[in-house]
């Protein structure tokens, strides 16, 4: 390990704690997430621990929506970490200072929204931020700077780069599992196959993954939009937009040569779904083989059933199965074939498994999986991708410091 963790850290201290408890906001309401039940560990810790803690986060951007307070975040994590957590509208004024005066072992406060503070958000160099008042005012209340944040590790705010340079840093519960399975593939060896699902509907995500990865992967398996290109550049006649779509030809124009590159240079360690799901006109699922297209007519929106029984077996030979992204729109119980079908594969598998991407991962509660099956469901969605890509993350360099 790289950085100090909380096996480190001596108990009984008043700490500053980074989360990452971003959330959809539905009509002002925030929505529970998977993220608070992985913050309350750390939390959880601390307080058996008799830590004194203050903890930060973000919620949305100004001038969005979902830009709202964290009152509600207090309430929610409260239920996971089944303890009282309080809440002070103030991220580093007098107020905040008052009620973080008065902690005591065991306590919990929610400070709030980091982004409602000025000197948050530009991204700026890490010593930038350590010199702002933010950081400069709450340095001297806390013994210690806990950040568990890291799938906002990637952004270079004051409350994620500032505090390591001033204070003593450590990394929490989830800043230390998800390093730790994210940077595997690259740092871990593998005795047997390495397999990468890659899907989503960025192609220059997938693009830069399979550059980084191609030394260290044996088997790619496309599918999700990016998938789809790949088959535009193996010469089907899909990867196109119809009906005013605005998903594929802009993508193709910007990555068509490097996809073509990839696929000439790679060809024998990358699959390509074999056919492809749509709506038919009574409004259930219908399947065709990639090879019977002449011209595309409507939208895919999935991997069909013959490309499921193609990858499961790949899967279920693998040493090492790593998800980025979904194989198509899941979230529609039509086309889960895809996504359910290579997490059921992975999940019966005992290989060492990672799932990340965005919000791929919510199909394993959605079709009835347990993340227990997995060796690690990643919550980090941009972090994850730098991570795949070999990319640092500001934040996580900063704790190595």
């Amino acid at each position: 390990m790289t950085f100090q963790t909380l096996d480190d850290l001596e108990d009984g201290q008043r700490v500053l704690v980074r989360l990452d408890l971003n959330s959809p906001v539905e009509d002002g309401d925030v929505q529970d997430n998977r993220r608070f039940d992985r913050h309350a560990e750390t939390i959880r810790e601390l307080v058996d621990r008799d830590f004194e803690v203050a903890v930060m986060a973000h919620q949305g951007r100004p001038g969005r929506d979902d830009f709202v307070s964290l009152e509600q975040h207090a309430d929610i994590l409260a239920d996971h970490v089944d303890s009282d957590v309080e809440f002070v509208a103030d991220t580093f004024g007098p107020d905040a200072i008052h009620e973080i005066a008065g902690l005591e072992a065991g306590d919990v406060l929610v400070l709030e929204n980091t982004r409602m503070c000025d000197e948050e958000l530009p991204e700026e160099d890490p010593e930038v931020k350590a010199q702002t008042e933010f950081v400069q005012t709450l340095k001297g209340e806390f013994d210690a700077y806990v950040n568990d944040a890291y799938s906002a590790a990637h952004r270079s705010h004051a409350s994620l780069v500032g505090f390591p340079l001033v204070m003593d840093a450590y990394a929490g519960r989830v800043m230390e599992t998800e390093y730790e399975a994210n940077t595997a593939i690259a740092e871990k060896e593998f005795e047997g196959n390495v397999t990468m699902v890659v899907g989503g509907t960025k192609a220059t995500d997938v693009i830069d993954v399979m550059t980084h990865l191609d030394e260290k992967v044996d088997d790619f398996l496309l599918g999700g939009i990016a998938g789809e290109l790949f088959l535009r550049a193996a010469g089907y006649p899909v990867g196109y937009d119809i009906d005013d779509a605005d998903l594929y030809d802009h993508q193709w124009e910007k990555n068509s040569e490097k996809i073509e590159s990839m696929l000439d240079a790679h060809r024998d360690q990358i699959t390509l779904a074999v056919d492809l799901a749509y709506e038919d006109d009574d409004g259930s699922r219908a399947e065709q083989s990639v090879d019977d297209i002449d011209e595309k007519t409507v939208s895919y929106l999935d991997v069909g059933s013959e490309t499921v029984m193609e990858y499961s077996p790949v899967i279920r030979d693998s040493e090492a199965v790593f998800v980025k992204g979904a194989l198509g729109m899941f979230e529609d119980e039509r086309f889960s074939v895809g996504t359910a079908g290579v997490l059921e594969a992975i999940a019966d598998t005992d290989c060492f498994s990672v799932v990340g991407g965005g919000d791929t991962s919510r199909a394993i509660e959605m079709y009835g999986m347990s993340e227990d099956e997995f060796g690690h469901v990643s919550i980090a969605g941009g972090a994850y991708i730098r991570a795949l890509t070999g990319a640092e993350l500001v934040g996580v360099e900063v704790l190595k410091r």
